[in-house]
């Protein structure tokens, strides 16, 4: 089979982590997974696995932050394809954690452009595509303080609350796009690692068991 005839699948921050984890697992059940992030090593590194267990993957590295990449993006996935199957929204930058009143202007900006703006900008580029498929889905990534507030995470927690917002009212708006709002829980990933330095990796959810649970998502 070749890989235009296989499901498509879109997954931002495939380099590492959650991302990495569910490329390969959806590359394993059949689809033709688009890696994206920054980091191309990080990328080729998840292409060679993917390929050495009999996947297809396409690279296409390029910084979130790029709106003009994206738009690049969609007219060479509609040229190829023709639709997708599968936007998995997973990139997302943490930003340092503090007090709303100390928090850097310049990162808050850039915090917001990464998890909020880029997936807007990903959404109306791909929703044609996304309407083209048969069947198709949008999980966005979240996390626990979107909805439950914590202390000295106000950037990060209320940029995720838009994003959930977001997607929610695209779901609404495209109700053939099945729409999924996923929160992982503590899982063992760098940003986790970031955020809890002093935590124990071995207590968490490992990124291979958050990608199946994002892959029965699509069942």
């Amino acid at each position: 089979m070749s890989d235009t005839d296989k499901p498509l699948a879109l997954i931002t921050g495939a380099s590492r982590g959650i991302g990495a984890a569910t490329a390969k697992r959806l590359a394993s059940r059949g689809y033709h997974v688009l890696l994206t992030a920054r980091t191309e090593g990080g990328l080729e590194e998840v292409e060679d696995e993917i390929h050495a267990a009999g996947g297809t993957a396409t690279l296409a590295p390029f910084d979130l932050a790029d709106g003009e990449a994206i738009q690049r993006l969609a007219p060479a996935v509609h040229q190829r394809w023709g639709r997708l199957d599968l936007l998995l929204l997973n990139a997302g930058m943490l930003g340092d954690l503090g007090p709303l009143a100390h928090v850097d202007d310049k990162q808050f900006a850039q915090l917001y452009t990464i998890n909020v703006a880029a997936n807007f900008r990903l959404i109306k580029a791909f929703d044609p595509l996304l309407r083209a498929a048969d069947a198709p889905h949008l999980v966005a990534v979240t996390s626990s303080v979107a909805r439950a507030p914590r202390a000295y995470w106000g950037p990060y927690a209320s940029s995720k609350a838009a994003l959930e917002n977001l997607v929610e009212t695209y779901g609404a708006e495209a109700k053939l796009i099945r729409t999924h709002i996923y929160n992982p829980g503590g899982t063992a990933t760098r940003m986790r690692a970031e955020a809890f330095p002093g935590e124990d990796p071995g207590t968490l959810k490992t990124a291979d068991e958050a990608a199946a649970e994002i892959a029965a998502l699509l069942d």
